[in-house]
């Protein structure tokens, strides 16, 4: 192979290679690519990532709360409670075994709601303790914080159950379901079916198996256990009694579930102290900045004669960097090139090997990414 290898970039990359290149110190975006290349096969030198939810600070004693509200909700049946920020609710077992499902929406603009999707990419398939519960794209803000967790099985992988589900699945048209509990407890506040969304399912023991698919296992929470979540913003929370009773979701029994809300105290804060996740963004775009402020009032779909495409950064341009590689840096993408893991164009290669480096020394938040160096 040359030691002189092109190495195919958009614009999008080139910002990040030039910010690489002031973040360094380093002359130019060649010097940036070779840094790369080789921190990446020497993992000694990367940066120490930031420290996993168990690692994150807990309360060393239960805080002394003001109670503000007690009530227990029944198996089938779910309840919208106002959340202000700053206050904690409590969802606790009574029997154990019980899956809670919980939805939340802005109190002031209930299209901005609960999303498990990027609460999943944020902190993976079973947030716990010091996790957030994030809005939708594009407000993307976190709603609620874990605090406290006691059990340590929650879900955010699995959709709420429907009537629809039990009808297909199980030959039961007429079911409890998380779907229309939640639609009815909300419907307290005007909300419809169409605004119920994926639910967070606490105490829901769940995985993935060898072979990619998902299962359920049996709730393992007992007769006690709790978790709490801090309101980041005024909420209406709906928390509901999961309506699932034949799969083992609830260890196939409806259990009622206590809820508390509190008012949270500084110790509550305290746990949140100096988090990224809760500094402010660009990206998180609420209505006044959107191109089209209005809601549709009817529900037929229409084209816009006068609609112009205007797309973020279309169209992509790729720049060819000639990257000049010594004989020691040769060496060591020829192996690369060789094993294939990362493609078999030496520039391709570069470009895969110095973008995972860059996620798995720079990145902010969850990696996604865990390739190590193929250099043995």
């Amino acid at each position: 192979m040359p030691n002189t290898i092109a190495i195919r970039l958009n614009q999008q990359q080139l910002e990040l290679l030039d910010g690489t290149v002031s973040r360094l110190g380093l002359a130019d975006r060649e010097q940036a690519l070779l840094e790369g290349l080789r921190r990446f096969v020497d993992p000694e030198s990367a940066s120490p990532s930031a420290p996993a939810s168990a690692d994150r600070p807990r309360h060393a004693t239960a805080p002394d709360r003001e109670v503000l509200r007690e009530l227990t909700i029944e198996p089938g049946t779910g309840k919208a409670l106002e959340l202000r920020r700053g206050q904690v609710l409590r969802i606790a077992q009574t029997v154990g075994g019980q899956c809670a499902d919980f939805n939340c929406f802005n109190l002031t603009d209930y299209k901005e709601f609960f999303h498990t999707g990027r609460t999943r990419h944020m902190h993976g398939l079973h947030p716990s303790v010091g996790d957030f519960l994030w809005s939708a794209p594009p407000r993307e803000r976190p709603m609620a914080a874990i605090v406290e967790d006691t059990a340590g099985t929650n879900d955010v992988l699995y959709p709420r159950c429907s009537g629809f589900l039990f009808e297909y699945q199980y030959g039961l048209p007429v079911h409890t379901n998380c779907h229309d509990i939640q639609a009815e407890a909300q419907r307290e506040y005007g909300l419809t079916p169409d605004d119920v969304h994926d639910s967070f399912n606490f105490f829901m023991h769940t995985g993935v198996d060898t072979a990619g698919r998902p299962f359920i296992a049996e709730n393992t929470a007992t007769s006690g256990d709790y978790v709490e979540l801090l309101a980041l913003m005024d909420l209406l929370a709906v928390p509901n009694v999961c309506g699932a009773d034949v799969m083992a979701t609830s260890s196939f029994e409806l259990k009622p579930l206590a809820l508390t809300v509190m008012q949270g105290v500084e110790a509550d804060w305290a746990l949140l102290e100096g988090r990224r996740e809760l500094a402010s963004f660009a990206n998180q775009r609420n209505p006044d900045m959107f191109v089209n402020r209005d809601i549709k009032a009817d529900r037929e779909l229409r084209s816009d004669p006068a609609y112009e495409p205007a797309f973020t950064n279309v169209p992509l341009a790729v720049t060819t960097i000639s990257l000049e590689l010594p004989d020691v840096d040769a060496a060591v993408v020829d192996h690369l090139v060789a094993d294939g893991a990362y493609g078999h164009d030496p520039g391709a290669v570069v470009r895969f090997v110095w973008h995972s480096w860059w996620i798995r020394e720079y990145m902010q938040g969850p990696k996604h990414f865990a390739a190590g160096a193929a250099t043995s």
